[in-house]
């Protein structure tokens, strides 16, 4: 029983990390490349919006001596015109998978990012059948889906995370599962977070891993808010586990800093492999 996993950073922690210096993160692709390598993490998770990026991050990958398993493709699921969304999610597919991508990361849209809307059952029924059909795409291309979701999605009983989890074949659609928004979006509750790892752990594809202490989160990785303990040890009960784990360290107001971003990333490596063992 063992945990094969390649660790990566997520694209999200180094917007946040140029946004503060004032530089537009497309641009500096090489320079975010470098620190990442240079702080000891072997790979990437990002977007691919067009053949021009993925031939740049594919010769930078190849620069850098970094690899990537996963993307992260945005999707609206929930309207009438969700196969557009789909087809737009495999157009990006195809084009990360000649560089080793084998999960494809979603979170279909909410209604309104930062609204208190939810999603009706007729919508949700209309996601969950868009998001089936998406991961029985990516399945005929060799890939693999990993549903995501943030704090929206856990409100109402989680009612919206429970129906696509429940409305779809395990076969096709995968978890990515992000332990801080799941947490985050239980009001901060480590049982609700277990228990979800419980009922669906068996179709984790993808981890995405963050902390907080006190409700904020850290510049890095370490003991905190969220014990990531029960995961690791639910990880092993599978026997194997070899889908990415991806560094999703991030800011929000309150957060400090204290060191550069490759010293972060470099402590967070660090705790990724006293925890996960890899």
């Amino acid at each position: 029983m063992s945990i094969r996993s390649l660790v990566a950073t997520q694209s999200y922690s180094w917007h946040q990390v140029l946004e503060a210096e004032g530089k537009r993160y497309l641009e500096h692709l090489n320079d975010v490349f470098a620190r990442v390598a240079a702080s000891g993490i072997e790979g990437w998770e990002g977007s691919i919006a067009s053949k021009d990026e993925a031939d740049t991050i594919g010769r930078l990958l190849k620069k850098h001596g970094l690899r990537t398993q996963s993307i992260y493709a945005n999707s609206t699921l929930h309207t009438g015109d969700w196969r557009t969304s789909v087809d737009d999610v495999l157009r990006q597919a195809r084009l990360a998978r000649p560089l080793g991508v084998r999960v494809v990361v979603t979170n279909p849209n909410p209604i309104r990012w930062g609204g208190p809307e939810n999603k009706s059952d007729e919508q949700l029924r209309t996601q969950a059948a868009a998001l089936q059909a998406m991961g029985e795409a990516l399945s005929r291309e060799g890939m693999k889906l990993g549903y995501h979701v943030h704090a929206p999605e856990m409100r109402a009983s989680a009612r919206e995370f429970h129906h696509m989890m429940l409305a779809t074949d395990p076969a096709a659609v995968g978890l990515c599962f992000d332990a801080h928004w799941i947490y985050r979006g239980a009001e901060n509750s480590q049982v609700a977070m277990e228990d979800i790892l419980k009922l669906y752990g068996d179709r984790i594809a993808s981890l995405h891993v963050r902390q907080s202490r006190g409700g904020v989160w850290i510049e890095t990785l370490d003991s905190g808010d969220v014990d990531y303990n029960p995961i690791v040890a639910a990880l092993h009960t599978r026997g194997s586990f070899d889908g990415p784990i991806v560094m999703e360290i991030a800011r929000e107001p309150g957060t400090a800093i204290t060191m550069s971003a490759v010293e972060a990333h470099r402590q967070g490596r660090n705790w990724v492999r006293e925890v996960f063992g890899v």
